[in-house]
């Protein structure tokens, strides 16, 4: 084997994702930032999407990707014509945009849950739907849903939340079985908790729902079901959506991905 083999043979084992493209919704933060970052590791160009302008330009500099300021709430974001031009060449897509409201039902706002759902299932199948037709004629596509156990689990408070999560898994499984003849896989992340502003926003809100002092959410909501007790870190996320979305998981499509410390083993 000469130089330049050994060279190319040595990339390719650290950069297994070389020449791929990968487009990330909320990528300023949280598991969007930790899966930008390892996937561009991995060798991908990387597109952090995200309405936080200034998060997403600072990201897509830190790992020689593309900047996508989107407020994907917005229908104008999402038309037809726009998602074309932003997904142009993306081999992988990471559902990962999702946002939280905690309340007993009788109180929850019609326009909370409306809005959590059209981020958290709506957008993920219209992004789908526009990446799929280049995905299939190149013979190769990655649709990575950052679920959640709730959408395997549900717990109080978290109407909107958890339908969209259950729902997510369910667009999931449909375009896994419809892009299996095309080299296209789709599949779920499904974490517990993880150390993330989103997270970290729900402690004040739990606290109130549940009538306890907010020092007591994590260990008395937070990871009551767990078997490990601690917050997943979102480096331990991307690392599972980074191995979905390569060579080797080709025959992977249609699961759900459980990283929640024994949860949903109950």
């Amino acid at each position: 084997m000469t130089n330049q083999e050994t060279e190319r043979a040595t990339t390719s084992a650290l950069q297994p994702l070389s020449g791929r493209r990968a487009l990330v919704t909320g990528g300023a933060s949280g598991i969007g930032l930790a899966a930008a970052r390892t996937l561009a590791a991995r060798g991908a160009h990387v597109v952090v999407a995200d309405k936080d302008a200034a998060g997403a330009g600072t990201v897509a500099a830190e790992v020689g990707g593309t900047a996508w300021a989107v407020d994907l709430l917005d229908p104008a974001a999402v038309a037809d014509d726009r998602l074309e031009e932003a997904l142009d060449g993306v081999d992988i897509l990471v559902n990962n945009a999702g946002i939280q409201h905690v309340s007993p039902i009788q109180d929850f706002a019609p326009e909370d849950f409306r809005r959590i759902m059209t981020l958290m299932v709506e957008v993920p199948f219209l992004l789908i739907r526009a990446a799929l037709p280049k995905m299939y004629a190149q013979g190769f596509g990655r649709i990575i849903n950052v679920s959640s156990v709730h959408g395997l689990r549900a717990s109080p408070f978290k109407s909107a939340y958890v339908t969209a999560k259950h729902g997510l898994e369910g667009l999931s499984k449909v375009t896994a079985l419809e892009g299996g003849e095309f080299g296209v896989t789709s599949n779920c992340v499904n974490p517990g908790y993880v150390r993330t502003p989103l997270v970290e926003k729900q402690l004040a809100d739990q606290a109130r729902v549940h009538s306890i002092p907010e020092s007591e959410v994590l260990a008395k909501i937070m990871l009551t079901e767990s078997a490990i007790k601690r917050l997943v870190e979102p480096e331990e996320v991307a690392s599972l959506v980074a191995w979905l979305a390569g060579d080797e998981a080709s025959m992977v499509t249609g699961a759900s991905y459980t990283m929640d410390g024994g949860w949903s083993a109950r």
